[in-house]
């Protein structure tokens, strides 16, 4: 999903195996079915912002995801997940949407899942598209979701961090000379529209899988619709993403 808003990108890149896999969960086959959860109702939408209320003793944690299902006023179906961000009080929580809140009335049932969201990870998720749901949006069929992940899990342990310096070489000369980047560290490329941030995280990108031999995960959070299309062909072209074996490509896109 591409919003049109931020021009700022911070990325991550470069993992040794498979993407996110850290504390991955293998999901249960006998889950017990949404109407069995905490039931609520909406009491105020603000735009993209919902008020719900639930029974006494029956508050979701931060965090969790609430799913509202029903019908709209003209009697279209509604499905919209939303994530607790604030416990107000009252058997209250303020939720924000992952989707427009169209059509949403006072009063709608809301079912707290009970857990956080949680998206496909490992081999199945490379060469692919998703949106902020980690559902597939490029028309590829379904992902495999037998293994997911949840978004809001604990830092690894020091012990598990290689504490050893060393520069992590991009094969891009300006960056290596001037602005060498550390392995292991996050780097922030901060700049107005169009002065080409994008550009230089495609190159990263194909670099990283072509000399590193590793593979990378680009979320497209501010990125113009058309933007987000011209990657992806781009990466396509590149043979960072392979058409005819999937499962070979080096990058996933959000």
């Amino acid at each position: 999903m591409y919003y049109s808003n931020l021009q700022s990108k911070f990325f991550l890149t470069y993992f040794n195996h498979f993407i996110m896999r850290t504390n991955p969960i293998t999901s249960d086959p006998v889950v017990s079915t949404l109407e069995e959860k905490n039931l609520g109702r909406i009491a105020q939408i603000i735009g993209p912002v919902l008020d719900v209320v639930f029974p006494p003793g029956k508050m979701p944690n931060i965090y969790n995801a609430l799913v509202v299902k029903g019908r709209d006023t003209v009697g279209q179906q509604i499905n919209l997940t939303c994530e607790v961000q604030q416990l107000l009080g009252n058997n209250r929580v303020r939720t924000v949407a992952m989707s427009a809140t169209d059509g949403l009335t006072r009063g709608m049932k809301v079912i707290d899942t009970g857990d956080p969201l949680s998206v496909p990870v490992g081999g199945a998720t490379l060469g692919r598209i998703f949106n902020v749901l980690g559902e597939p949006v490029d028309n590829l069929g379904p992902v495999d979701t037998r293994t997911t992940s949840p978004i809001h899990r604990s830092v690894p342990a020091f012990i598990q961090l290689d504490t050893k310096l060393s520069i992590f070489e991009t094969w891009i000369k300006v960056v290596d000379l001037l602005a060498p980047y550390r392995r292991g560290g996050k780097i922030g490329l901060f700049g107005g529209a169009g002065v080409g941030k994008t550009v230089l995280i495609m190159e990263l990108i194909n670099n990283i899988a072509k000399a590193h031999g590793g593979v990378s995960v680009f979320g497209g959070v501010g990125e113009r619709t058309r933007e987000g299309n011209d990657l992806d062909m781009e990466m396509k072209e590149s043979g960072v993403i392979n058409e005819k074996n999937i499962a070979e490509s080096k990058v996933a896109l959000v």
